[in-house]
């Protein structure tokens, strides 16, 4: 089973003692979001085997990590978990826990050029840069995507201000990450009148400079979901939950299909993801997962890290 945590909110970033908490307790609860009072429960066994995690104990002389229900050596539930964020600062402390337990994973780290205007409630860029550099350099650059997206093009963003805002965030953080991960902006009904879809013809210019950019950088540049064929550019489609990275990560094949529950043009495969809508608090324009910010409000007061749910509790 692959976790995904999540396309609909940003766990490292808000809720890092809530998943660290259900890691301990060893599942939690997910409302299906089109029927909330349908409640999956997820199991949280990690997929690496018991007794490495037995022999760093005896190793380091500290109290075992492992839950009771884990020195039975029960089968393996999680093979890998693919963290999306655009802060993961809040988790870096818990990465050692992930570790000791086993847990493989990697993160799609969204990172792009625009201020507060945009992404209204986001720390300042160049701590962010810092952050994926820490990241980049604990896990190594194949563990760590950078997606420079959405890509808003209109009047104040335009190609210019993305090669110039792509060149310098790739100087910064190429030797972090292995690969970089574009999209354009989708005109979801909720986002702002002017995050129109781009025309071809920008896609194109910005994609060739784009391209020669990351070139320079040595950065393999691809998609995510768009249907529009880039390959004369060097720019390949790509999945963010990715077959063969997953199984390069943890070291042997998987029986894994596309997700039926993304886009067509999406090659994800097929993943459980733990968020909620409408509980990411970035306060970005272009958010698909965010509708409304009251209800942002509302769901993030009925939080509580140590419930089993995300927001609120089970009835």
């Amino acid at each position: 089973m692959i976790i995904s945590a999540s396309r609909r909110t940003d766990i490292p970033a808000f809720y890092s003692e809530w998943f660290l908490n259900r890691i301990k307790e060893g599942f939690l609860l997910v409302p299906n979001p089109r029927n909330p009072s349908h409640v999956s429960k997820v199991d949280l066994s990690p997929a690496p085997s018991v007794e490495r995690a037995r022999a760093n104990k005896g190793d380091r002389g500290e109290p075992s990590l492992l839950r009771d229900s884990e020195e039975d050596a029960s089968p393996a539930k999680i093979e890998c978990i693919v963290f999306w964020t655009k802060n993961p600062a809040p988790l870096m402390s818990g990465l050692d826990i992930l570790d000791k337990l086993n847990y493989l994973y990697y993160f799609e780290f969204t990172l792009t050029a625009y201020q507060n205007d945009i992404e209204k409630n986001l720390l300042d860029k160049e701590k962010i840069i810092t952050t994926f550099k820490q990241l980049g350099s604990r896990l190594g650059p194949e563990r760590v995507d950078w997606r420079f997206d959405p890509i808003i093009i209109n009047n104040k963003f335009n190609i210019d201000w993305h090669k110039k805002s792509f060149y310098n965030i790739c100087k910064q953080i190429h030797k972090y990450t292995n690969r970089c991960i574009i999209s354009f902006v989708d005109p979801y009904s909720h986002i702002k009148r002017d995050f129109t879809e781009p025309k071809e013809d920008d896609i194109y210019k910005l994609t060739e400079s784009l391209s020669q950019i990351a070139k320079e950088f040595d950065l393999p540049l691809f998609t995510c979901s768009e249907k529009i064929d880039l390959s004369c550019y060097g720019v390949s489609h790509c999945s963010c939950i990715d077959k063969n990275k997953i199984e390069k990560i943890i070291g042997h094949p998987i029986n894994a299909k596309k997700d039926p529950g993304q886009r067509k043009t999406c090659g994800c495969i097929k993943s459980v993801d733990i968020g909620i809508y409408n509980t990411c608090r970035h306060g970005c324009l272009y958010c698909y997962a965010t509708t409304s910010e009251k209800i942002v409000l509302k769901q993030t007061k009925n939080h509580n890290q140590y419930s089993p749910m995300l927001t609120g509790f089970p009835n």
